[in-house]
């Protein structure tokens, strides 16, 4: 579960102001930040599935953006897999 604190960093660093929590680089941010804390979660928990359910969701979310993203501003969504290290 990524903080308040945590999200208003991630806004801070990817967005365009403070307050710019609905653009796609910080959407994006926000969601590999709770997949990246959910896999350490997996790791200790395998037969967790209840949550799994929710992780898959949010992997499938975060897909979605970077797929809008990529079509919307290429340079934009190379920027943010950079960025992230989601893809080579």
């Amino acid at each position: 579960m990524v903080t308040k604190q945590r999200k208003a960093e991630l806004v801070a660093k990817y967005g365009r102001n403070a307050k710019d929590t609905g653009y796609l680089p910080v959407q994006i941010a926000i969601l590999t930040e709770d997949i990246d804390s959910l896999k350490k979660h997996f790791a200790v928990n395998k037969k967790d599935l209840h949550s799994m359910r929710g992780f898959m969701a949010k992997v499938s979310h975060r897909k979605a953006l970077l797929a809008h993203l990529k079509e919307e501003n290429y340079n934009l969504y190379l920027e943010t897999i950079k960025a992230l290290n989601i893809r080579k």
